[in-house]
């Protein structure tokens, strides 16, 4: 039984792609190059790992318990790497973190910005996802990092992941100055869906949330446009487009500057509490774990997690 560890990331990037083409140009060899490594791995273990057909690559059972021990293989080999770099100067390392939209957009960014910038040697896969996605990433290994919904806390935790508490932020309806629940304080969310509204994209975590939300209230919302940023959505929203559901976080310096006016959300749902998820076995590579406490400790994440004082 011969094969190399570059047949298995090769193996691992087919996998994931679903598609020769796809692997190979992840593990920057030919589609040829790649279609001869991956006959000699199902050669030496002497049984097919995929099920080849128009549509793609699919895994066999053989393949489906393979990858599981190649991503188990891999990280080990990637924690190997970090602890005895540990003994030269600086981290070195390449992180996987997947976050639902509303982390992503209001915390995450700038917590990864200021990480990347002191340690120029990690680079970062980031990727929007809905928070049940993240979950089952994380637990599959796909994903070294997941930020998600705190509802799904319990649901990572019996996946197979650890999850801790990250940040809280709240939902709230960005409305143009001049709209007429400007002059509400907080409304109930079914109220608000008689208005246009302008969203992110379909594919979203935050649209997706919204329709969701809004099916149990009874209703469609209408959305006059699907913007790609919530930069756009905001822009949108000032130009009295539409209103738009939104993290305070997200729409903080808009709301400071006056440029919108934020309604609050007199639902159960508009506080939202957010976790970190790891793998349930706690192993990460030194710069993962340096990185987990890093967006832990950042002073505008930390903040939110301190008990709120009553006002006067």
């Amino acid at each position: 039984m011969r094969y190399e560890l570059t047949d298995l990331r090769l193996f691992q990037a087919i996998a994931e792609a679903h598609s020769l083409a796809g692997g190979a140009n992840a593990a920057h060899i030919t589609a040829s190059a790649a279609s001869y490594r991956l006959k000699n791995l199902e050669h030496a273990l002497g049984i097919p790992l995929f099920i080849r057909s128009p549509r793609g690559m699919d895994l066999t059972p053989a393949g489906e318990m393979l990858l599981a021990h190649v991503r188990e293989l891999l990280q080990g080999i990637e924690r190997m790497h970090a602890e005895v770099g540990q003994f030269a100067s600086g981290l070195k390392g390449h992180i996987r973190l997947l976050a639902n939209s509303s982390s992503l957009n209001g915390f995450i960014i700038p917590s990864v910005s200021r990480f990347l910038a002191a340690h120029p040697e990690v680079n970062i896969d980031l990727e929007e996802r809905t928070s049940q996605a993240i979950v089952a990433a994380v637990a599959a290994h796909e994903a070294d990092i997941g930020i998600l919904a705190n509802e799904l806390a319990s649901e990572a935790n019996a996946a197979g992941t650890r999850s801790v508490r990250y940040a809280v932020d709240e939902l709230v309806l960005a409305v143009q100055r001049g709209h007429p629940l400007a002059r509400e304080s907080a409304v109930r969310f079914g109220a608000a869906l008689g208005f246009d509204f302008v969203c992110m994209s379909r594919n979203s975590s935050n649209f997706l949330f919204l329709k969701d939300m809004a099916q149990r209230a009874g209703k469609q919302p209408n959305v006059r446009l699907h913007a790609h940023s919530f930069e756009a959505v905001l822009s949108l929203v000032e130009a009295d487009v539409g209103i738009a559901l939104v993290p305070r976080s997200v729409a903080s310096e808009a709301i400071t500057a006056g440029q919108i006016v934020a309604v609050g959300l007199d639902e159960p749902w508009a506080v939202r509490e957010l976790s970190l998820v790891t793998r349930g076995d706690g192993k990460l590579p030194g710069f993962a774990a340096a990185f987990v406490q890093f967006l832990l400790s950042d002073p505008r994440v930390a903040i939110t997690r301190e008990p709120q004082m009553p006002s006067a």
